[in-house]
């Protein structure tokens, strides 16, 4: 980030005006004509030139740790980096919230606890269900953080449509934080250390809820996963995939692509994919109140699911080879089962054995270990 272009530029034009100076003082307009004193001079003003050009240099560095980057194979965002672009400062004030208990009712909870960096920002095996304040249980299982800056919804039934509203969300949920967007920007502005924090970030004197969401905006825009072993075959980076992963690659275009398309692997639309008949959790239906949305939740992306088990909103499969044989052989009939699963002849997806294998090899090339040991993500408090 470039932020020294004025002060360098004013800076330039006072060395300039100098200059002109040191050239009057040679057509006689001022009294100091000695050669001592022109050399003198002339080495000065160089030297102060060359620091000039020095500090320019430096300070228009750009800094790529905390610049965002699309990669090449990916879209466009969608996050409104115009409002929040990102800095050093706001980066590592939301990295700091995202680990801080300090946003739970009883500080025992942060974000951290639901997703870790290891597991793809998932939760672990251990907790197919959010454990939030008081060892409240959640109803969903926690989704992987990754590519955020290219989504247009979030959650299971996309009941939030900007990122900027995420982590209100999960602050004021009675089963994660349980507590008020007031009651943390209060104990924010009393803190002994965030007051400064805001104000080395955003400027401000006084924390408000705006700034605070911008912040942890800021630190999960930047969580991009592009860098997995399938990422640098597509881009021509050296990277080759085995025979078994290539036939998966094509059987898994050919018989999960509709809705797992594109290089996020999610057309990110709501279906029911048939893993039970009734749902006590209607799903996309909670959002809309439309009966026919029952059932439904997002299709989640695929990338890093080689980390993210338990998998489907209610940790219903424990691994990858259960999930395949669901879609073979265990889709249930249900009113809003998605059509491309309730086939005239058959429901679910039809798949031998070997074939599931062999999407499961090329869906572990969607892993990137880069973004799981990323040195900026981890917690360092």
């Amino acid at each position: 980030m470039c932020i020294s272009q004025p002060s360098a530029s004013s800076r330039t034009r006072r060395l300039l005006k100098w200059t002109s100076s040191f050239h009057d003082d040679r057509r006689g307009k001022r009294s100091h004509a000695s050669l001592d004193y022109v050399w003198s001079k002339f080495f000065l003003v160089a030297g102060l030139l060359l620091a000039a050009c020095q500090a320019e240099g430096e300070e228009g560095v750009i800094d790529a740790t905390y610049r965002f980057k699309k990669p090449a194979n990916f879209p466009e965002p969608t996050y409104t980096f115009k409002n929040n672009p990102v800095t050093p400062e706001g980066f590592q004030l939301g990295k700091r919230l995202f680990f801080d208990p300090i946003l739970s009712r009883d500080g025992s909870v942060s974000c951290n606890n639901c997703h870790q960096q290891g597991l793809a920002f998932a939760d672990g095996p251990q907790h197919p269900f959010s454990i939030g304040i008081d060892d409240r249980l959640g109803i969903r299982n926690a989704p992987p953080l990754a590519n955020l800056a290219f989504k247009e919804g979030f959650f299971w039934d996309g009941g939030v449509t900007h990122l900027d509203f995420v982590a209100s969300n999960a602050i004021a949920n009675e089963l994660e934080m349980d507590e008020s967007l007031a009651n943390v920007i209060d104990k924010l502005n009393q803190h002994a250390e965030y007051p400064a924090l805001f104000k080395q970030a955003f400027g401000i004197d006084t924390i408000t809820s705006p700034f605070m969401l911008h912040a942890f905006s800021q630190f999960m825009v930047m969580m991009v996963s592009a860098n997995s072993k399938y990422d640098k075959y597509v881009r021509n980076e050296g990277e080759t995939l085995t025979d078994t992963e290539l036939q998966g690659m094509r059987l898994f275009e050919e018989k999960c692509g509709a809705c797992h398309s594109g290089e996020l692997f999610s057309d990110f639309s709501f279906r029911n994919n048939g893993i039970s008949t009734t749902f006590s959790d209607e799903g996309r239906a909670r959002i809309t109140e439309h009966p026919d949305d029952v059932g439904k939740f997002r299709v989640p992306s695929l990338r890093n699911i080689g980390r993210t088990a338990p998998y489907m909103h209610n940790a219903r499969f424990k691994t990858l080879e259960e999930v395949l044989a669901h879609y073979a052989s265990g889709v249930q009939e249900s009113p809003t089962l998605d059509p491309l699963l309730n086939g005239e002849t058959q429901r679910g997806i039809p798949m031998t054995g070997a074939e599931q294998t062999q999407i499961i090899a090329f869906l572990e090339t969607l892993t990137d270990y880069e973004f799981i040991a990323d040195e900026r993500f981890r917690n360092t408090q």
